[in-house]
């Protein structure tokens, strides 16, 4: 896009989000610039290996291995990532009274990082574990301690995957020693939602409610291309809200939106933050 077209489309996106009542839905494209990956956009590359499922997470022991072994060694990499100028300017929005709240399909944690307030986590948090037993929640900075004190000769290192896994060969894996909870021994799974999980409908019905309560629906970093994150683009519309998606490459919400911005979403944002807060200076 050209920079008098992009110009023009922050001066409309600047008008929409001034108004306030938005409603942000975030997807892996707002991540990209803090090192994360992304499956769909200009950062993507192909999923290597099949992902991990519910079913064969609970009903394998080596499927449990493959996975902690690959999500210890990618969890350096996402542990280790910093909030982007585009968490900054969210974060800076809803300071502002901007945003009725932020719907994220990310599991990093970087809007909560940059110092957003109300987040609802849609597939849940890789900063988090759960007991498949006993439910109980514990950090995963705690289980990252003991994974290391019992795999301390265990070393292996393989490209990132988006979700927080690392690419790793078989013979990596092996000899790759999985805890359980230290409080019944029951399974651990970190706090998101897999293949073939449902997300839980409470928070689904929160979601919906959010979009309901808004003004706007300002959608950022999202392909749309499934049905998780395009059901609330498709409930905004049915509710005649204004949408602006920002995101590189089309999406599967572009038929419905008032306005899309196809450029890198840190500048954007940061532009769209900076715009504003010159306007509430002049007024």
């Amino acid at each position: 896009m050209d920079r008098v077209t992009t110009t023009t489309k922050l001066v409309e996106l600047t008008g929409l989000v001034a108004q306030g009542g938005v409603a942000v839905l975030s997807g892996a494209g707002l991540s990209t610039e803090s090192g994360i990956p992304d499956y769909r956009g200009p950062t993507g590359r192909s999923r290597r290996a099949e992902p991990m499922t519910y079913q064969k997470f609970v009903g394998s022991a080596e499927a449990r291995r493959r996975y902690w072994a690959r999500s210890h060694v990618g969890w350096r990499q996402i542990g280790d990532a910093r909030p982007n100028a585009g968490h900054l300017a969210v974060a800076e929005l809803e300071r502002r009274g901007l945003l009725v709240g932020i719907v994220t399909q990310n599991v990093d944690g970087l809007h909560q990082a940059a110092g957003a307030r109300r987040v609802i986590e849609l597939h849940g948090g890789l900063d988090r574990v759960v007991c498949l037993s006993c439910r109980e929640r514990t950090p995963r900075a705690e289980l990252e301690r003991r994974l290391r004190e019992a795999n301390a000769g265990w070393a292996a290192s393989g490209a990132i995957n988006p979700d927080g896994d690392a690419v790793l060969t078989d013979a990596q894996v092996a000899g790759f020693q999985v805890v359980d909870c230290w409080g019944c021994g029951g399974l651990l799974k970190p706090d998101v939602i897999f293949f073939g999980e449902n997300v839980p409908r409470p928070r689904v019905d929160e979601c919906f409610g959010l979009v309901a309560g808004a003004r706007a629906l300002l959608v950022l970093g999202s392909s749309l291309k499934v049905r998780s994150g395009l059901r609330f683009v498709t409930k905004a519309a049915a509710l005649g809200l204004p949408i602006a998606i920002v995101n590189q490459g089309p999406t599967g919400g572009d038929a419905d939106a008032a306005l899309t911005v196809d450029a890198p979403l840190g500048p954007t944002l940061s532009g769209l933050a900076a715009r504003l807060g010159k306007a509430a200076r002049a007024g």
